[in-house]
């Protein structure tokens, strides 16, 4: 369970930078359903959160540290010294009160961000550019980070959250640190009705259905899955050690070890 009352300043919204919107929840711009088990939950404002950080060489405080309903990791408001606010993803450690800056020149503490070539190798970073003033993409749930591995032609490798070891531009910025509520992977909704609140319907199990709908369906009595290898609904792999990448992906280029899957993954 998270504590948030020791981990939140408390503070309401900064109204200049929440705004209102529908939720499309799982449907295409055309109304059907493209992602399923997606649909209700309680009302949610936008917070705009700045994954760009073109504000650079300008010294930034944390006013205060809030939740946001629409991602895993806290989010503070923060002041830059021209009185500009924003809100920016919260590393673990940082309260109100702290600052850090966006700078090349910037010292390799928590919060800092700088580009990929002056962060040395073992550092954990995290808000990751994929590539320059490209707005961060990568490694932005609760509690992760990435680690420096090394530096070569360029590039800088990358262990990612998943073990997926990947090349990123040394010119892309990366913020120090790991991103705020680690704890988020400890919570127990404790009842049906909460996960409804956020918005994810019930999931239905392939083998209790009929075998129009799902390849595992059919059968008197409990079944197995009855297929080699694990598939979806629609006849695709899935499950634990299959590959589901697209072989022609334009990014394979930049993966210099695969990410580790199935039982072994903690190892």
């Amino acid at each position: 369970m998270v504590h948030y009352r020791s981990l939140l300043s408390g503070h309401a919204p900064h109204k200049a930078l929440v705004t209102g919107g529908k939720r499309f929840q799982g449907r295409a711009t055309w109304g059907r359903i493209t992602m399923r088990h997606k649909g209700g939950g309680h009302k949610r404002n936008q917070r705009d959160v700045d994954f760009v950080y073109d504000k650079k060489d300008i010294p930034a405080r944390i006013e205060s540290v809030e939740y946001d309903p629409n991602r895993s990791g806290f989010i503070s408001l923060v002041c830059y010294a021209d009185g500009v606010r924003r809100y920016v993803l919260s590393p673990i450690t940082m309260k109100v009160g702290d600052k850090f800056s966006v700078s090349e020149k910037a010292a390799i503490k928590v919060g800092n961000r700088l580009p990929l070539s002056k962060i040395p190798t073992g550092t954990f970073v995290y808000n990751i550019e994929i590539e320059p003033a490209g707005g961060a993409k990568l490694v932005r749930s609760a509690g992760v980070f990435a680690e420096v591995l090394a530096r070569d032609g360029g590039f800088v490798n990358l262990r990612l959250p998943s073990t997926e070891v990947r090349k990123v531009d040394e010119n892309s910025w990366a913020s120090i640190g790991s991103v705020s509520n680690p704890e988020n992977m400890l919570t127990n909704f404790g009842k049906a009705g909460r996960s409804r609140w956020k918005g994810i319907r019930p999931t239905v199990r392939g083998s209790a259905m009929n075998p129009v709908d799902h390849p595992y369906g059919g059968g008197e009595g409990r079944q197995g899955r009855g297929t080699k290898r694990a598939k979806t609904r629609w006849g695709k792999p899935s499950g634990k050690g299959q590959k589901t990448r697209h072989p022609r992906k334009h990014s394979n280029v930049f993966i210099v070890s695969r990410r580790r899957v199935g039982k072994k993954k903690s190892a």
